[in-house]
Order: structure tokens, then sequence, then C-alpha cells
């Protein structure tokens, strides 16, 4: 398997990493309804043992409960992976998030996250979204020194854009973007993948099967069951007229997979990885049977012609055609 360097980091990452976002479980404001921290560490071992070698969670997801839940997953494997997390989302006790950019903050919440991960240092450590913009300074040059201080070995960015990229260069280099990236939403191809591509800034595009639609399981029934707390019951994508456009395209890549004894998702997570952009792209899995489902994009890639083939349905789908 071919593993990429991100960005200006030493760190060698697979193509694909577990994302750790559903892992929080439910009763927040963005969660993915309930989840049973059991199978949360049956899919991590799932995918370490099939090769991927680094996890992203933050702190916010679950409040803090999916970081534990990294930790207690990661407890006594000898293959341990690079870990990733994030800062920059705060909560109070009645569990309202906000967003604070200041130094004495994200020093604290990186004291939080390297107590709940267990480890000595963080892997990569990005400020999860810039907010408030006209704190994005100091919140990065925070990160600076905490890795001046060894307690996190590189620093990145997640949903930035490249102004504000750009402001935080000018403090120091970036290692990488997070940002999102799918067939159904590729908008960064505009002007964010080329700035990475120019400044040699790292991208792990997050939620590459849009959260679930472009899996190859998801149906209208599965969308009306969804969870009470399920963030996905008031996303646009999994509402009408999207909802019907979206399925589509998940056919196609059901067909295209087919071909390859591939599932729709691996199809989907090889149209982000095409891009020379794209360092790697973050998997939501929340079981050992999901998890081994889309192991196959470790090593799958869509020919010239397959990409032309989603490329143009896309197209004809935005045309209304």
């Amino acid at each position: 398997m071919q593993k990429k360097r991100l960005g200006n980091s030493d760190l060698e990452i697979t193509p694909i990493g577990v994302g750790a976002w559903a892992m929080g479980g439910g009763g927040w404001a963005f969660a993915w309804g309930p989840q049973d921290d059991n199978q949360s560490v049956e899919a991590i071992h799932a995918a370490l043992d099939g090769g991927v070698n680094w996890i992203d969670t933050a702190a916010v997801y679950g409040l803090g409960h999916s970081e534990e839940v990294v930790a207690r997953a990661l407890e006594g494997r000898s293959n341990r992976p690079y870990v990733f997390t994030k800062c920059e989302r705060i909560w109070n006790e009645k569990g309202e998030i906000s967003g604070v950019l200041k130094a004495a903050s994200i020093r604290k919440e990186c004291e939080g996250s390297l107590r709940r991960l267990k480890v000595d240092a963080i892997d990569l450590y990005q400020i999860h979204w810039a907010q408030p913009d006209e704190d994005v300074e100091e919140g990065w040059g925070a990160l600076v020194k905490l890795k001046e201080e060894g307690k996190v070995r590189w620093i990145g960015v997640s949903n930035f854009n490249p102004q504000q990229m750009e402001r935080c260069r000018r403090i120091a280099p970036i290692t990488s973007l997070q940002p999102p990236y799918s067939a159904v939403s590729p908008e960064i191809e505009d002007e964010t993948l080329p700035y990475c591509l120019e400044h040699k800034i790292g991208a792990i595009v997050y939620s590459p099967m849009k959260s679930g639609l472009l899996s190859g399981r998801m149906t209208r029934e599965r969308v009306e069951a969804f969870p009470a707390d399920d963030f996905r019951r008031k996303a646009l994508n999994f509402q009408e007229p999207h909802l019907t456009r979206n399925l589509a395209l998940q056919e196609l890549m059901k067909s295209i997979g087919a071909r390859h004894g591939r599932s729709a998702g691996e199809v989907a997570i090889a149209w982000t990885l095409r891009h020379p952009a794209v360092t790697a792209a973050i998997v939501g899995m929340r079981s050992a049977e999901q998890a081994r489902g889309v192991m196959g994009a470790l090593e799958f890639r869509l020919s010239a012609a397959e990409i032309a083939e989603v490329d143009r349905f896309r197209q004809a789908r935005q045309a209304g055609a």
C-alpha cells in the first residue's frame, strides 16, 4: 500500500484514516445518534488490523467522549496509529458549543485532549473552525507555541478558506487542511485545493461519502428512521430534491464498484483520492463491519474513464438533465 507524506511533516499516512466523529455518541448538538462504545472500539481495531495508520477525532465529538473511546481502543495495542485531534470548539455545563480561539483556552483544550487520549504528544493538532475570525492569528500562534513545547508534533487547520490560511502562513507554516470534500460537495476544487497544492499543504478530506449518502447503504427508509439527535435529519442533502439526486449518484457508484467487487463507498472515497492535492480521506466508521467494508479504499483507484463517468453524471444532474 502506498502511503503519502502529509504536507511539511514527517507523517507518512495511509490513503484513509478512521473518522471518530460518530464515535462521540448521541446527546449533543452534532451527534449521529446513539453509538455503542464497544462497536466503536471494534471498528478502530478492524481498521488498524486492515492497515490504517491514523485516527482523526476532535475534543467536541461527544463533548470529550470520542477522544476517550479512541484512548480505550488504543490501550495495549502494539501497532499504535497516529492520532489527530482538534481544538477551538468548547462547551459549557449545559452542553452548549461555541468557538474560542484565545491562547489560554486553546492551551487548556490541549491539556484536556492529552489527558483524554492518554498520550504524551498529539501527532497533528488542528483548529476546528476559524471562529471567531478575528482571533485566527491568536489561535494559530497558540498552536505554534504548543508545537515548540512538544505537546503537539504538527499543526494544521480545518474548514479554513485560502484567505484564512494565508493569514496563518504569515506566522508559521501549515502542515494540513481538513476540508469537506465529496462528489456531492466538490466546492473546494475551485480555490482551496489549488491553494493547498501551491503551498504544499496536505489535505485530509472529510465526509468523502457525504455522511453516508454515498456509502451504498443509504435509502429513503433509513433517512426517515434517523434518530431524533442525528444531525443528518436537518441536513440539506438528505432532503428533497437533493436526496433523489444523491441516491441516484450512489446507484452509479454501486454500478462502478460492482465491476471491481467494491462498494459504492469505496468508489466515493476513490473519487476524492483522485485529486492531486488530496493526501488522504477521513472515513467514518461505527462498527467492525463498516470498517472492513471500506478497507478496499486503501488500494482501490478509479480509472480515467470511470472518473469521467461520474463527472458526466454530476454535470448532467447539475444542468437539470
